[in-house]
């Protein structure tokens, strides 16, 4: 009985998990990480490159690096989210015949179902690496609001990269399912607060008896670590210029080492209080090269994000609104998502819903398991 991976397609990093002795494993990729990044490029020699390489890339080659691709999935290009997309994105978007969205690497137009078969392909080749056999079989996750045309094109991608997809499982449910909420005597109510790397999702389910019911959902599909990262970059950027009278933004090589900083900064800042960033020779003038350094603090990160964090509880509330509950009536808050490891959102979920959230299984892998 060949084994089957349950996959964690996401905007900014996919995971895929495996049962072994009856526990669910995440698998690691070829660069021994347990996240894959959302990106895929092709570089100056035309070699292709999928995950961390090609996310490692992406300012410096950006016309050829594709990322948050799920944005895409299932689209017609005049959908307003789609606009908005491509307002924001360096890639070119090119309407199809029928209006479906391809996106052009390379000079050569894709469906949003084959690149995210690239990324689905390497999950595939690294599975298999580590599990020594074929791997032909999936579970894949999608959000709660995605439709019918989403989820299809999710199975496309799949069948693209030779996987037969068993099941399309709400990301909540995969959240709920991993912290055993559907073992529980009585019936709960659930809110599954997801705030991953480039969108935010709030689910409200209803489990009993190992049956899950969405009640609502809402969220923000421009909303995530990405812009926390952008607030940390335009700081950065800021800094410098009031000291040096240099633009970063307009360095792409710079840019790219900001992104980077910006990013491991943070995530130290879920840890410890403050985080020093060291970027030598980040550029040069007639004077000669210049230096970055500087700290930055956790709260100085709050206090640039939390209007984020904020932004974030609007569609909770919504989420509430429409399944008619009020904070209280929720039994059980779970957190997914690297971003709900900053102790300022572990906070305002705390306070909005005045109770302890579920945080024991690692936020970035719990829907993958």
């Amino acid at each position: 009985m060949s084994k089957i991976i349950g996959i964690d397609l996401g905007t900014t990093n996919s995971a895929a998990a495996v049962m072994m002795g009856g526990e669910p494993v995440v698998i690691p990729s070829a660069e021994g990480e347990r996240l894959v990044p959302s990106v895929v490029a092709v570089n100056k020699n035309g070699e292709r490159l999928v995950g961390r390489v090609a996310r490692n890339q992406a300012i410096i080659n950006p016309e050829n690096t594709i990322f948050s691709i799920k944005r895409f999935m299932g689209r017609k290009t005049d959908d307003p989210e789609v606009q908005r997309a491509m307002s924001l994105v360096p890639y070119k978007i090119n309407s199809a015949s029928n209006g479906d969205v391809r996106v052009v690497l390379d000079n050569k137009d894709y469906t949003a179902p084959e690149v995210s078969a690239m990324i689905l392909g390497k999950l595939k080749r690294d599975a298999e690496a580590y599990l020594g056999e074929q791997i032909n079989q999936a579970v894949i996750t999608v959000p709660a609001y995605f439709n019918d045309a989403q989820r299809n094109a999710t199975k496309d991608a799949g069948k693209i990269a030779g996987l037969e997809v068993l099941r399309i499982i709400n990301e909540p449910t995969a959240s709920s399912l991993a912290y055993g909420l559907d073992k529980k005597e009585r019936n709960e109510i659930i809110a599954v607060y997801d705030l991953g790397g480039g969108t935010f999702d709030i689910s409200v389910l209803e489990v009993g008896e190992g049956v899950f019911q969405v009640k609502s959902t809402s969220g923000d599909t421009f909303l995530g670590g990405d812009d926390f990262d952008q607030r940390i970059i335009d700081w950065l950027a800021d800094e410098f210029k009031k000291e040096n009278g240099i633009n970063l933004r307009e360095d792409r090589q710079a840019l790219q080492r900001l992104k980077e900083s910006a990013e491991k900064a943070k995530i130290e800042l879920s840890s410890t209080m403050q985080s020093e960033i060291n970027l030598p020779y980040i550029t040069a003038d007639a004077s000669g090269p210049k230096h970055l350094v500087t700290t930055l603090t956790r709260s100085k990160l709050e206090q640039l994000t939390g209007d984020l964090i904020q932004k974030s509880l609007k569609p909770v509330q919504q989420a509430l609104t429409d399944a008619n509950l009020k904070p209280s009536e929720i039994d059980e808050v779970v957190m997914v998502g690297g971003m709900t490891r900053m102790p300022a959102v572990q906070d305002a979920v705390r306070q909005f819903f005045n109770k302890e959230p579920h945080k024991g299984v690692n936020p970035d892998e719990v829907v993958a398991i």
